[in-house]
């Protein structure tokens, strides 16, 4: 069981987040994906699942914290500030009052390989994870959350399905994970929303 561990090199330097960065819709998409069961604790593992961030520039995001699905209200104090991303080092780098969810390098994976992509949310459902699964863009089985083969794995997709289309890809490998992506926050979760 591996759920919500970090797999990369976590370098984090505790703080608050810059001053001028608006959180607002990344606030109030996370928590209403919490409302709707999307994202939270799944209390028979101990788990928590779902994280969601939006850019700031072409090397920065904003991303919810580690183990923060428990949390039914996120607020700025369970963000991180992801500064840089070296996938093939396996390393993120973040600072915030919180280290960068376990996802990370996924997100920062979808940001370089897809500039116009301005927001990722990353949701459980069983249910539309086994409807959807082979049917749109979907990772191999054998492909872990939150590691390099993951970030490689969204490349090849790009090269080889219509990913750019859907913005959604199910992750085969990661029980009920699925992954959007938009050009704002809204296009994300509408892209995600649509098939429920």
């Amino acid at each position: 069981m591996d759920e919500g561990v970090i797999k990369f090199n976590c370098h984090w330097q505790p703080g608050m987040l810059p001053a001028g960065i608006d959180v607002t819709a990344l606030l109030q998409t996370r928590n209403e994906l919490f409302r709707l069961g999307l994202i939270g604790f799944d209390k028979t593992e101990k788990v928590g699942f779902g994280n969601i961030s939006t850019r700031v520039d072409d090397n920065q995001f904003i991303i919810s914290g580690t183990q923060t699905g428990h949390v039914a209200q996120l607020s700025e104090n369970e963000l991180s500030l992801v500064t840089g991303t070296a996938i093939t080092a396996n390393t993120v780098f973040c600072s915030g009052p919180a280290k960068a969810s376990s996802e990370s390098m996924t997100h920062a994976a979808i940001y370089q390989l897809i500039p116009a992509a301005n927001a990722v949310i990353h949701i459980h459902h069983n249910g539309l994870w086994k409807k959807l699964k082979h049917h749109l863009p979907t990772t191999k089985a054998d492909i872990g959350y939150g590691t390099q083969d993951m970030a490689n794995e969204i490349e090849r997709l790009l090269k080889e399905n219509d990913l750019l289309t859907h913005k959604l890809l199910v992750m085969a490998g990661h029980q009920d994970g699925i992954i959007s992506f938009g050009d704002t926050m809204e296009a994300a979760k509408a892209a995600l929303l649509m098939h429920l």
